[in-house]
This record gives structure tokens, C-alpha cells and sequence, in this order.
């Protein structure tokens, strides 16, 4: 599976490493390139701002010109001062725009500009000195025409000399006087009274005009200079505008350039952002669709691989639960011929036989001991891996679990010299909860290792609570102990110190490893402390939880008393005759009044005429079963039946109380079932004591390899040995019987008549806690064998009943 190790998370990783870097170097360039457009942006809003106030100029360079003319032409003091107040704000906007533009050559310009503002004004003031001469010409002319004047004053008459108005006459009337002055004009005659003479007058008037004409003369030629100067300054007036105009247009066309420049880097700018764009764009995609290749085909690998995973992983379950079928087919293979040898080596035990044969019986015995306990460790290891390991909560004493184990162990080494110490802080003599059986298996197999690895010393067992709600258990041996590097090694499976300890000491290497992972399961952990060659410490720490409730250590020491009734009338329904002489034993042991009955429809009949107290009824009967019987009880008419307490009796694991309770049972009793667990119940409904809201319990099944106990059996008889022969000869019979018709069954292949039979021989022994025949028994009654495996399964249940048998009368003589 290395090889076909997959990379997709890295690859997935990669990819979005690659898209991220094209992310970053993407939104890089178009941040850079943005930047350059904003600044593109500006530039050319700074180029438009420009164009616009050179336009302004333009317009200002106009109306200035316009008002030059007019101040030329009028020659007018105001029109001057306007033209100057015009200039000097078009200085203002050439010194504002001057600050704005970007190039020296520009401000070059724009202090030409100036500089011909400055020259036109003074070639204005020059134009304007010129024609204030003008004005001298003038001046000469119209003395002349003064002097002329004079001239006629002198020798001629006027209209004003004959009217006052001579406006104000018609054109007839004024030509008629005007020729009539004429005429007297040029008949005038000579006036003796005169101061001066004609010739006189005549004289100053000649030489008047004279100069005057010679100041004409001059001043022509004067005005002659003048216009000539007044030309060059207009013409330079016109140079001076064109010039002025020219510098304005290659300012107006280099920012106009500018601006183009600007826009054309702005388009180049753009066109480098969508390449950015599209070209991202495309190695994206190129990236997308490379990496989703990869990833598709990664994920396709990995799908593949998953698909064999589960395939391998399927098998591996198959595999495991067809080990662990296994594991317990050959362990409970292996439990019938060791029941089988453990109990004719025990009778062969007990007969008479010699020295040697005794050496041989107990080497066998030893051997089946050492495969039994095999087995054993093989089936809670198996359990423990299945995660079928059932843990409990119960109240318990931990000093009398601990004494019990200790001492148990010590009977099966009573020939060694070993000293047993046992410590137990006083705060552990309550009752506290727990699972004490576990507890005990761990506890037998810790204390075990000790005196088997121990020839003399002592082994001290100690016990105290910490402060943090654990308590600790410690086994500590003079033992042969254990190598440091090897001390992790005796908690693995099918481990142990070293190769000569299996040898020598036997062992299956499974017993530490369980009990660890057992105490794991509990909540607590298992340590060890060795010195090699002199003696090991395991310590055992687990959760402290003191019992709350009302029960006492001697309340759990001792069987309830109770106080006593009166006497009662009770339906006892069973199909198996030897559990139902037992319930009915124990009833009457109390004194109360039985009438039993082993198919129910006859207790239906007696019922319909006989008073009682309570009903006792199996489940699981032929032809009527218990919830059929309640049913009819029920909705019969003709009965005594006034809703009194029925007690259900059952092997059966597959049904909720709640199924019970609905068909109207008080209460349910799990078989196999104690005197005490049938009396306590009766009693908590005689007393209305609140019931469990769940089956009352079985008694636990013992796990070790014996054939049967009679603990429970010799408690329904009260301890009466004549009792127990009665009912031990009573079940050998009646099972006998069944046998052989459960032979029958099987040769017929009757699948109905084989699970009935089973089942009703099935609870006795259960009864007994011989588990090894009920296993076979429930497998028959759930039909789990194959039909060409009954006759072997019959052969094995057949021997199994055989020993047991023999077993059991050699008990009861």
C-alpha cells in the first residue's frame, strides 16, 4: 500500500499555492499599472486645465489687442488705463499657468510673452507720445486759418456783419445776401480813416502766413517722420501680437502633444492591463484544468485505493470475526473432551488405583487444567478484542474480594513456604461500586503469577484510597522477578520474560495482558516494579466511588430476611417438571399453597374455579405460551382472575421488559433464577416495594471449566441431601427421556420438535450452570447447526450428559 501512497493533499495544496501566487502576481501588476493611470489620469486632467487657461490667454490676448487698437485709434487716457488693467491680469494668468507647466522651455515661453506684454505696452505709450505731436500740426493749421480769417476780417464783409443768425435764414434768402456780400467785397473802396494802409496789412498778413507756412512745411515733414514712426511701432505692434500669438499656439500645441502623448501612454496602459488580464486569465484556466486533471485523477487513485481498503478492510473484518468464531468453536471444541477428560480423570481419581496410576491421573489432571485455563484466556481475549467484555456497577466489599482471591490461590499452593500478608486501609471497609467479579479474575491472576514465580518469601498484598477518588492494590513478591528490558514485554499477547520461564513455569503469556487490558476498561492502569532475582510489584490503581445508598457491608453479607406473610395461594406453569417441583418446593418451604401445573391450558380450567393470590408462568410452552395464557386470562370471563400479580419466567434475551409489561406480567424473572431472587420479588409485591423497571437478573454464570454447581439447586431444596437425590434422579431420568426423542427428531430432520425439546430441558441445566450443554442446547432451539451437523452435535451433547451424570451420582450417593 506505500507504493500506492497518494498525493493529492499535496498536490490540492500545491494548486492552491499556484493559483494564489498568480493571484498575488496578478493583482501586483494591476496595482502597479493602476498606479501608472491614475498618475496618467492626472496628467492629462493637469493638460486639459492647461489648454484651458491657454485658452483663456488667447481670449485675453485679443480683447488686449482690441484695446491697444482703440487706444491707438482714440488716443484716449481711459481707453489707456483699461488696456493696462487688461494686461496686467494677462501678466497674472501667464504667471498662474507658469507655475503649472512642467517643462523650462514652456516657462521660456511664457516669459516671452511677458517680456512682448511689456514691449507692446511700451511701443503703445510711444504711438500715443507720437500723436500727442500730431496734435502740434494741428495747432499750426489753425492759426492759419485764423490769420485767414483775419485776412477777410480785414478786407471783407460777412453774413454776420448784415445778420445776426445767419443759420437761421432760408437757403433762397442766404444765397441772395451771400451774393450781395460777395458783391460788396470786391467793390469796396478805400477807407482814409484806417490806421493802416492796405499795402500795410497786406504786408503783416503775407509775412504771417508766410511763417506760418514755413512752420506747415516743417511740421509735414515732421508728421512725415512721425507716420513713419508710427508705422514701424504699428507694424511692430503686429509683430509684437503675431509673436505673442505664435508663442501662446507652440505652448497651446506642446500641451496638446502632451495631452496625446498622455492618452497614448493611457491606451498603452489599458491595453497592458487586459493583456495582464487575459494572459492570468489563460494560465489560470491552464492551472485549473492541470491541477483538476491531477486531483482527478488522484482522486480517482484514491477512490480505487478506498474501494480495495474497504475490500481488505471487509476481508479483514471477515477474517477477524471468522478468527474469533474460531477461537470460540475451537475453544468450546476443545472444552468438551477436556470436560470430558477433567471428568473421568476425577472419577479415575477417586477410584482405587495404584501409585503409578495415580502419577498418571495427576499428570493428566495438571495438563487439563493448564489447556482449560488456555482455553479460558483464549475466550476473554477474544472477547476483550470483539469489545464484548460486559462490565457491571455493583455494591461490593473490596476487603472480601481481595481475602477471597488471596486465599483461593493459596489452597492451590499450600505446599509452598510462602508467607501471605494482606493490608487494607480501614477507609476501604464501606461498600463501594464496581465490578467485583472482574476485579477478582484480575486479582486471581496477579496473585497466581506470585506464588508461581515465587519458591519462599512472602506475598503482601496491600490496599489504600488516594486523595483523587482512585484505590490502589498492590501484589508485591520475593519472587525470581523480572529484567528490566523485558518488563514491557510481559503485557504483550503470547509474551512472556523469557523462553526457559514457559518451560519451566508453564503459562500461556495471555493472563497479564488481559488483566491490563481489562483494568484499561475499567478506568485504571496496571504497573510493574521488578528487580531481577528479587521479587516483583504490580500495582493495580482504578476509580473510587463509594456506594451512596441506604445498603450496609452486613446487609451484603447476608441474605434478606424477610418478615413473614401469610400464607398465599399460587398458579405455578412450567413445562419442565423439574423446575417446576423446584419453584413449587420453595413456595411451600414458606407455607404457602401450590397448585401446579406443567401445560396451561390445565391451569386455565383449575383457574376458572379456584381462588388465588399469585401466578408463576414459563414463558416458552408448547401448544399455549405465557403471553397467550395472559391473553386468555385476561379477556376469559368465566375465571377468578381479578388483575393478581403475574410473575414471568423466561431463558428468553431477545425481548424488552417493556414487551412484558405491555402484555400485563407484574414482573419478569431471568432463568436460571435463585430461591432468594423468587422470594425477594414476591415479597417487594406483597409490599409494594417499587419493582425494577427492567427483568430481574439471572444469577451469574460462573466462568470456570467445572462441570455444574448445585449451590443454587441445594438453595431451592433448603439444603436437603434426600431432596437433592429426588430431584438430581428426577432430571436424569426426564432427560434421558428427552434424549432419546431429541434422537429421533434429529434422524428425522424435525427442526420444530429438535427446538421445542431443547428448549425444554434447556433450563435445568442452566439451573445447575452446566453452560457448556445449555450452549449446545440454545443452539439447537435456534436452529443454528446445519442439518448434516445435528448427529455430531447430538454425539457431543450426548457425552457431555453422560459425564455430567456420572458426575452428579457420584455426588448424590
Amino acid at each position: 500500500m506505500e507504493s500506492k501512497r497518494s498525493y493529492m493533499p499535496f498536490k490540492v495544496l500545491f494548486s492552491y499555492i499556484a493559483l494564489l501566487g498568480l493571484v498575488v502576481t496578478v493583482g501586483w501588476f494591476l496595482y502597479s499599472e493602476n498606479v501608472v493611470y491614475n498618475k496618467l489620469e492626472d496628467k492629462i486632467a493637469l493638460e486639459k486645465t492647461k489648454i484651458l487657461r491657454v485658452s483663456k490667454l488667447f481670449s485675453n490676448v485679443y480683447k488686449t489687442e482690441s484695446l491697444a487698437r482703440k487706444t491707438i485709434q482714440t488716443n484716449s487716457e481711459n481707453d489707456f488705463k483699461s488696456y493696462l488693467i487688461e494686461t496686467d491680469s494677462l501678466k497674472s494668468r501667464i504667471d498662474t499657468l507658469k507655475q503649472i507647466v512642467t517643462t523650462e522651455y514652456q516657462k521660456v515661453l511664457l516669459d516671452s510673452v511677458t517680456y512682448l506684454l511689456s514691449e507692446k505696452t511700451d511701443n503703445i505709450k510711444q504711438l500715443k507720445t507720437i500723436k500727442n505731436k500730431a496734435e502740434d500740426e494741428v495747432s499750426v493749421n489753425t492759426a492759419i486759418n485764423e490769420i485767414t480769417k483775419m485776412e477777410f476780417k480785414l478786407r471783407k464783409l460777412e453774413l454776420q456783419d448784415f445778420t445776426k443768425s445767419p443759420n437761421d435764414l432760408g437757403s433762397y434768402q442766404r444765397n441772395v445776401l451771400q451774393k450781395y456780400v460777395d458783391y460788396l467785397n470786391q467793390n469796396i473802396p478805400d477807407d482814409s480813416t484806417n490806421t493802416l494802409s492796405k499795402q500795410a496789412s497786406d504786408s503783416i498778413l503775407a509775412n504771417s502766413k508766410k511763417l506760418l507756412s514755413n512752420v506747415k512745411l516743417k511740421a509735414e515733414k515732421k508728421k512725415e517722420s512721425l507716420n513713419f514712426e508710427e508705422n514701424k511701432l504699428l507694424k511692430n505692434e503686429i509683430a509684437i501680437s503675431e509673436q505673442l500669438r505664435k508663442v501662446l499656439r507652440i505652448i497651446e500645441r506642446e500641451i496638446i502633444i502632451n495631452s496625446i502623448k498622455n492618452n497614448s501612454l493611457k491606451e498603452k496602459s489599458l491595453k497592458k492591463v487586459n493583456e495582464i488580464v487575459t494572459v492570468s486569465a489563460i494560465i489560470g484556466l491552464f492551472l485549473t484544468v492541470f491541477f483538476s486533471i491531477l486531483i482527478v485523477s488522484d482522486y480517482s487513485k484514491s477512490q480505487l485505493y478506498k474501494k480495495q481498503l474497504e475490500i481488505a478492510n471487509f476481508k479483514t473484518k471477515n477474517l477477524l470475526k471468522s478468527r474469533e468464531q474460531l477461537i470460540s468453536t475451537v475453544s468450546h471444541d476443545l472444552k468438551t473432551p477436556l470436560s470430558t477428560i477433567v471428568g473421568y480423570t476425577e472419577l479415575l481419581g477417586n477410584s482405587d488405583v495404584n501409585t503409578k496410576q495415580s502419577y498418571f491421573v495427576k499428570n493428566i489432571k495438571n495438563s487439563s487444567e493448564y489447556i482449560s485455563q488456555l482455553v479460558q484466556d483464549l475466550l476473554d481475549f477474544s472477547q476483550i478484542e470483539a469489545g464484548k467484555i460486559s462490565i457491571e456497577k455493583v455494591p461490593f466489599l473490596l476487603p472480601e474480594v481481595i481475602e477471597d482471591a488471596a486465599r483461593n490461590i493459596q489452597t492451590v499452593y499450600k505446599n509452598k513456604n510462602i508467607e501471605l500478608i494482606i493490608n487494607i486501609d480501614e477507609k476501604l471497609n464501606t461498600t463501594i461500586v464496581g465490578d467485583p467479579f472482574r476485579l477478582k479474575q484480575i486479582l486471581t491472576n496477579l496473585v497466581g503469577n506470585a506464588y508461581k514465580f515465587t519458591e519462599e518469601g512472602y506475598i503482601k498484598i496491600s490496599s489504600y484510597a488516594t486523595e483523587n477518588n482512585f484505590f490502589v492494590i498492590t501484589i508485591e513478591d520475593t519472587g525470581i522477578g523480572i529484567e528490566k528490558a523485558n518488563q514491557q514485554l510481559v503485557f504483550e499477547e503470547f509474551a512472556q520474560a523469557n523462553e526457559n520461564i514457559e518451560k519451566k513455569y508453564g503459562g500461556t503469556g495471555l493472563g497479564l495482558s488481559i488483566c491490563q487490558k481489562i483494568i484499561t476498561i475499567l478506568g485504571g492502569n496496571l504497573t510493574l516494579e521488578s528487580t531481577f532475582g528479587e521479587g516483583s510489584t504490580f500495582e493495580i490503581r482504578l476509580p473510587l466511588l463509594f456506594d451512596n445508598s441506604s445498603t450496609t457491608p452486613s446487609e451484603i453479607k447476608k441474605p434478606p430476611v424477610f418478615s413473614p406473610v401469610k400464607e398465599q395461594t399460587f398458579i405455578v406453569i412450567d413445562d419442565d417438571i423439574n423446575l417446576l417441583n423446584l419453584t413449587s418446593g420453595v413456595l411451600r418451604q414458606e407455607k404457602h399453597h401450590v397448585l401446579s401445573f406443567n401445560r396451561a391450558s390445565k391451569a386455565l380450567e383449575a383457574i376458572s374455579n379456584t381462588n388465588f393470590d399469585f401466578i408463576i408462568t414459563d414463558i416458552q410452552m408448547p401448544e399455549m405460551d405465557g403471553f397467550m395464557f395472559i391473553e386468555k386470562l385476561k379477556s376469559s370471563n368465566t375465571t377468578t382472575f381479578k388483575n393478581q400479580p403475574v410473575i414471568a419466567l423466561t431463558g428468553r434475551t431477545d425481548l424488552d421488559f417493556s414487551v412484558y409489561s405491555k402484555a400485563g406480567f407484574t414482573t419478569v424473572i431471568k432463568k436460571p433464577y435463585s430461591p432468594k431472587v423468587l422470594l425477594e420479588t414476591i415479597h417487594n409485591i406483597l409490599e409494594h416495594n417499587p419493582l425494577p423497571a427492567d427483568e430481574i437478573k439471572a444469577v451469574q454464570e460462573i466462568s470456570s471449566t467445572q462441570l455444574y454447581s448445585l449451590e443454587t439447586l441445594k438453595e431451592f431444596l433448603g439444603n436437603d441431601n434426600e431432596s437433592l437425590k429426588d430431584v438430581i434422579n428426577s432430571f436424569i431420568e426426564s432427560t434421558e427421556e428427552n434424549l432419546v426423542l431429541l434422537s429421533k427428531a434429529i434422524a428425522e430432520t424435525n427442526t420444530a420438535e429438535i427446538g421445542a425439546i431443547a428448549h425444554r430441558i434447556a433450563p435445568m441445566f442452566k439451573q445447575i450452570q452446566s453452560n457448556e450443554i445449555a450452549i449446545i442446547l440454545k443452539g439447537l432451539e435456534k436452529d443454528e447447526f446445519k442439518n448434516d451437523a445435528l448427529e455430531g452435535v447430538f454425539t457431543k451433547l450426548k457425552t457431555k450428559t453422560e459425564i455430567l451424570f456420572d458426575s452428579l451420582k457420584q455426588e448424590i450417593v
